[in-house]
């Protein structure tokens, strides 16, 4: 059984996906109030490299999922094309 290591940032306590190419926090984030979404980033086609987190966000303690960017213009293609199941 594997042991999930989290990362607590000043805003979520973060676990990291284990289909991330990239295990890095990039700058631009977008959280999605979806826990259970699956969200194939390959798909997307990104130009930048990107992350993706099952989050809790800690103002409110809402779980979700947070994406994360090396370019902003990666943001607004996924604000398009993610559509929650």
């Amino acid at each position: 059984m594997a042991t999930a290591k989290s990362i607590d940032t000043g805003d979520y306590k973060l676990f990291p996906s284990p289909r991330n190419v990239h295990r890095v926090i990039f700058e631009h984030q977008v959280f999605v109030p979806y826990p259970y979404a699956l969200i194939v980033m390959d798909e997307f086609y990104f130009k930048g490299r990107y992350s993706l987190f099952s989050a809790c966000r800690l103002s409110d303690g809402k779980m979700g999922q947070v994406a994360t960017f090396e370019l902003a213009s990666d943001v607004d293609i996924f604000d398009k094309k993610f559509t929650p199941d």
